[in-house]
């Protein structure tokens, strides 16, 4: 049986809200949580390398653990709100679980690890008031050494390192009650003891990092006072009680927190004090970290800085003067203004040329320093959803992917041709617009031609929006279509320049060229200056010195919230939140409650709506024309929600499913100027197959056969389905199942048939599972149904391809071959899918072997 080859050619995702969730490795590769899986990427090549599948909940952190001679890493810790921790390592080339942690009776919340002798020695924090040190060897479950717990107080962050000089670990807790608890681990017992606790900070401690320098260790320490504290911690000279009494009454000291550690030699003495304070953030600072030792010419080199990160947008380089000693602000990096809150954390990539932060919505915050001038820039980084992603579709070009999700935005993504490419890389896919930022959850899109979609969400309207004269300008700088062509097919003339959203809307405003927008506060202010409307004129101004009654204090500031940008690489989130807006066109009213699904014909002229009901009346079909955008008819059939719709491909038929466990099918007629639907054909509950919900439905590429999915695990293509008679049906017709029941042994949430038939002229279907896992079958029509002869199962995703939740929508390349790759590519097929682990995920399929 020939087999098909699944290469994952692009993930979008972003990291989840949690402070340490993002990890720098020393051999460059970042790894971050996304929903119920670690990410492994590759900032230089702009790519995610590895999907990490094990974990049953929300990652809450990732850390590498890295090696003395900084060599790159083979191993990562990851901890989740399923209560474990994992430990996975490299074998072969590729990250495989290696030892589990289990213990905790709640989320996970923090992590850090290093070698100890032959193991492995991991630290975490949970929301169950403790913290827990494991011992990793090569069992596959880890040895819990000791569990320290705290009452009904909380640890935010814990690190590890070993005390100057010794194999003796020392582990940094920071907590809710403003201290920063110090333990050691001694041998050969493997006693945990805490020896200190540091007072300084004011409210909750929510970051603590060890770095080594110079023989001592220094300790930051981040509070939602937002203070920065920098602990150093030495070996006193002497031992035992000699040492303790090292005290030098003519010389002002901070206070030292001193404490001993018993080895074979005897007892080693250390001693902790303050060693500063950096003042410079305006709100709580969640995040600290060290610039990565280097090693040059085989000797370790410790450069000595310090990354913060804070909810005011700002990440702060902070270095020692050469001179006095004194800590400055070096570089201070983020945002200004916008809608977002701030960052989550930060991180140092080992050569300390990029700096990173990630913010509340899971946005990746790159800045690079330029060689030459030195200055710091925003850089190209990964970006995606970071909620469920509910719906995608593909242009009808096959050049880009339009996503909707519950994070209440619409996305789109495409490959980015560079002018030089390095070594010969493919294009990599990149989001270079975000066409709706909505104040609902997002629910379904639908494309109208190439540059045009209608969506809705959790508010019973559909919008419709039209990409603007900017997007297609960077459209084709970033991936190297021909702008004649986009023009044209555009219609430019007409176009506005971008789009705006006002204060308190929720509508895209169109701004058109030469002109801005501005967003009005409700408190006025007599002002002389003039005023900009909300859509984007220039109100005209009274007698030359006569105030205004009217105005507004920003007027003063104008605050634009769309400046056209000519891009010649993707875009980064300042500019995809507030310069990639489509400007919406339309509104559609007519449902009474949240909207479910959408379908749009091939041909662009008619758009099917339906939402969720629990009642007949409500389930009805409405059909829209895109002419004039009234309503041209009202299918009533089903009993409860339709779930999803989809049009034939010459779009003679709509096929409805719906989670009344029936499906129906409606003929089209012309009927004077504007298309009428009839019921063509219907099943009832009597005589359904399936059992339980139809989730999914999709026809074969020449509008034969149609497929549907369930819940109850069956998928079954039906037909064939016949356009040949004219006029208006008398009664339903019967369209029987052409197939076998297909067992897909789980609830069948996708399904979508590839629009190239096989060289046999079987059909290839892809079906989308609850478990995230994608499989592709063929179907030969002319198969032993009987004997359930006609499926072959041809290839399936491996468990780190797959989704770690439910399929939501499979959508396949409308054309044969790779999006942005020329040439002669009849051998690729590709397939986009939408998951509710919020990541959109593109598969290059090779069918050579078909």
């Amino acid at each position: 049986m020939a087999a098909l080859r699944f290469e994952t050619c692009h993930v979008a995702c972003s990291a989840n809200r949690t402070p340490n969730v993002v990890s720098w490795g020393r051999g460059g590769t970042l790894a971050f949580g996304t929903c119920n899986s670690v990410a492994v990427y590759e900032p230089q090549e702009r790519r995610v390398l590895s999907m990490l599948n094990g974990h049953t909940a929300r990652v809450n952190a990732v850390q590498w653990v890295h090696k003395d001679d900084g060599a790159p890493e083979t191993h990562l810790v990851s901890g989740s709100s399923d209560s474990r921790v994992l430990v996975w390592a490299v074998q072969n080339g590729k990250f495989v679980l290696s030892v589990e942690c289990k213990g905790h009776t709640d989320a996970v919340c923090a992590v850090d690890a290093l070698y100890a002798g032959t193991g492995i020695l991991v630290a975490s924090a949970a929301a169950d008031s403790g913290v827990r040190l494991w011992l990793c060897g090569d069992a596959k479950e880890a040895e819990c050494l000791h569990s320290l717990t705290f009452g009904g107080g909380f640890m935010m962050d814990v690190s590890l390192a070993l005390l100057p000089g010794t194999k003796v670990p020392v582990l940094a807790c920071g907590g809710d009650d403003s201290r920063v608890h110090l333990y050691t681990v001694q041998a050969p017992e493997k006693k945990v003891q805490r020896v200190t606790m540091l007072q300084g900070h004011e409210d909750w401690v929510r970051g603590v990092a060890w770095t080594s320098v110079g023989g001592e260790l220094l300790l930051a320490s981040c509070s939602q006072d937002c203070l920065i504290g920098v602990w150093r911690l030495r070996a006193k000279s002497g031992s035992g009680a000699r040492a303790r009494g090292d005290q030098d009454d003519a010389v002002i000291k901070m206070k030292e927190d001193v404490f001993g550690v018993e080895e074979q030699e005897g007892e080693r003495v250390f001693a902790v004090a303050l060693e500063t304070v950096l003042a410079g953030h305006e709100n709580w600072v969640y995040g600290v970290h060290w610039r990565p030792p280097t090693c040059e010419g085989g000797e370790r080199c410790e450069p000595l800085s310090l990354l913060s990160a804070s909810m005011d947008k700002t990440m702060v380089l902070w270095t020692p003067d050469q001179d006095s000693g004194v800590w400055m602000e070096q570089v201070r990096v983020g945002e200004v203004g916008g809608n977002t809150l701030g960052f989550y954390g930060c991180q140092m990539s080992p050569d300390a040329s990029m700096i990173l932060a990630h913010s509340f919505h899971g946005a990746l915050h790159l800045w690079s320093k330029d060689a030459s001038s030195g200055e710091w820039r925003p850089d190209v980084v990964l970006s995606g959803h970071f909620n469920a992603v509910q719906d995608l579709s593909w242009d009808p070009e096959g050049e880009f992917v339009v996503s909707a999700s519950s994070d209440q935005t619409v996305r789109l993504f495409t490959t980015w041709r560079r002018s030089k490419p390095e070594g010969g890389r493919r294009p990599t896919w990149h989001e270079i617009s975000r066409p709706q930022i909505h104040g609902y959850d997002m629910r379904c899109l639908a494309t109208l031609g190439r540059f045009q979609l209608v969506s809705s969400a959790d508010e019973k309207v559909l919008r419709i929006f039209r990409a603007p004269r900017n997007f297609l300008d960077n459209l084709a700088s970033i991936s190297g279509a021909s702008r004649e062509e986009l023009l044209a097919s555009g219609d430019c003339a007409r176009l506005p320049e971008g789009a705006s959203t006002p204060a308190l809307g929720l509508s895209n405003k169109a701004v058109f060229q030469g002109k801005a927008t501005v967003v009005l506060p409700f408190l006025l202010w007599p002002l002389k200056t003039p005023l900009l409307s909300l859509t984007g004129d220039l109100v005209p101004s009274s007698k030359d010195g006569e105030e205004k009654k009217f105005g507004s204090v920003s007027d003063q500031y104008p605050e634009s919230y769309f400046k056209p940008i000519n891009m010649t690489e993707p875009p980064t989130e300042d500019d995809l939140l507030q310069n990639t807006l489509w400007p919406e066109v339309q509104k559609l009213y007519g449902h009474g409650f949240e909207m479910s699904c959408l379908a749009a014909d091939g041909g662009a002229t008619v758009v099917a709506s339906a939402c969720k009901a629990s009642k007949a009346e409500h389930a009805a079909v409405l059909l829209w024309s895109t002419t004039t955008w009234r309503q041209l008819q009202a299918l009533a059939c089903h009993s409860l929600t339709v779930t999803q719709m989809a049009f034939s491909p010459d779009g003679a038929m709509l096929l409805l499913v719906s989670r009344d466990r029936t499906w129906s099918l409606w003929r089209r007629h012309q009927a004077g100027p504007e298309p009428k639907y009839s019921l063509y054909a219907r099943t009832t509950k009597d005589a359904s197959v399936h059992s339980r919900i139809i989730w999914s439905c999709d026809w074969s590429p020449n509008g034969t056969y149609f497929a549907t999915s369930s819940r109850d695990k069956k998928v079954i293509v039906w037909g064939p389905c016949t356009t040949d008679e004219r006029g208006d049906s008398v009664a339903p017709r019967q369209v029987k199942p052409s197939s076998s029941i297909l067992d897909v042994a789980d609830s069948a949430t996708a399904v979508a048939f590839c629009p190239r038939l096989c060289s046999d002229n079987s059909y290839l279907l892809a079906v989308g599972l609850e478990c995230g896992q994608i499989i592709v079958y063929g179907w030969r029509p002319d198969g032993d149904p009987a004997a359930g002869r006609d499926w072959i199962q041809y290839g399936q995703t491996d468990s780190s391809q797959s989704h770690t939740l439910a399929v939501k929508r499979l959508r396949w390349r409308p054309r044969v071959g790779r999006a942005g790759v020329p040439g002669e590519e009849s051998a690729w097929l590709q397939l986009a899918s939408a998951g509710a682990d919020h990541a959109v995920k593109i598969f290059d399929i090779n069918v050579e072997a078909l």
